[in-house]
């Protein structure tokens, strides 16, 4: 067990996890952690709840948000650390991506339905509701589930590759903020910027143009990521200068299986969070 780890990148039931923000807290505590990332989808309303779980159990929480983004046609996302998740402007443009996001499952759950599936949004958030979301924001998972669970599909994994990922049948992606945009909203924001799993979008010319416009570090560590990616990306790190991350992306257990992988499956040192935090770094 190594006390000198940290996973930066964990989702909760503030977006498409299914744990509370104080249970991934916990699980860090119990997988020997230093400290721990909140990054969920478009939201920072899980932070509060873990701070708290943070102090109970001894565990460094970082305030942290993950961005959906589009370029190129493509989902592309953007980890935010350390910005002022207390700042009502802030909020209020997180908002705004949670309405083009409910916007987005709705034009999913018509495209199901073209399809012939008999699928409802009502279906989805009361699947959302089971899992024990009480806010928040709903996300491809929630789909994933209800699809699941009236055996269209057997799996997660299915569901996202038959229907839901970028080359799934009712894959949709109304007109969203761009990577360079959200860069620039997590900086006025007072935060760090980071690319997520840069390996799952195979687009290395895209990924070199937000380094270009200003990305502060990138997730080199991910648990989709092969050893051949990590060992690029931290090239490509060395080589501009960034702030080399890691995490598991953890979401949660569904029907027996992990999404992604587990607290602590991907880490780095507890180094690293003075490199991402923007205060650390102005008195270094």
């Amino acid at each position: 067990m190594d006390v000198n780890r940290v996973d930066l990148h964990t989702h909760t039931t503030a977006s498409d996890g299914v744990q509370q923000p104080w249970e991934n807290v916990r699980m860090a505590k119990e997988a020997g952690l230093a400290a721990i990332a909140i990054t969920d989808h478009d939201t920072i309303d899980g932070i509060a709840e873990a701070m708290e779980a943070g102090a109970q159990f001894g565990i460094i929480v970082v305030p942290g948000v993950e961005i959906s983004t589009v370029a190129n046609g493509q989902d592309i996302h953007i980890l935010g650390y350390y910005t002022d998740w207390k700042n009502e402007q802030w909020r209020k443009k997180l908002q705004s991506l949670l309405d083009t996001r409910e916007r987005r499952n709705e034009m999913i759950i018509e495209k199901l339905q073209q399809l012939g599936i008999p699928i409802t949004m009502e279906e989805v958030l009361e699947e959302a509701r089971r899992q024990g979301k009480d806010g928040g924001t709903i996300g491809r998972p929630h789909i994933a589930s209800v699809l699941i669970a009236k055996t269209i599909v057997a799996s997660m994994q299915e569901a996202f590759d038959q229907f839901l990922s970028t080359e799934g049948a009712a894959y949709a992606n109304p007109p969203r903020l761009h990577p360079f945009e959200a860069i620039d909203w997590i900086r006025e924001a007072g935060g760090t910027s980071v690319i997520a799993h840069p390996g799952l979008y195979k687009d290395d010319a895209l990924v070199e143009a937000i380094i270009q416009n200003g990305v502060d570090g990138i997730e080199v560590y991910h648990s989709d990521h092969t050893r051949e990616d990590e060992a690029k990306y931290e090239r490509l790190a060395q080589q501009h200068g960034l702030i080399v991350t890691g995490g598991s992306d953890f979401h949660g257990e569904r029907q027996g299986a992990v999404f992604h992988g587990p607290i602590g499956n991907r880490t780095v040192d507890v180094g690293v969070l003075q490199q991402l935090n923007p205060v650390w770094r102005e008195n270094a």
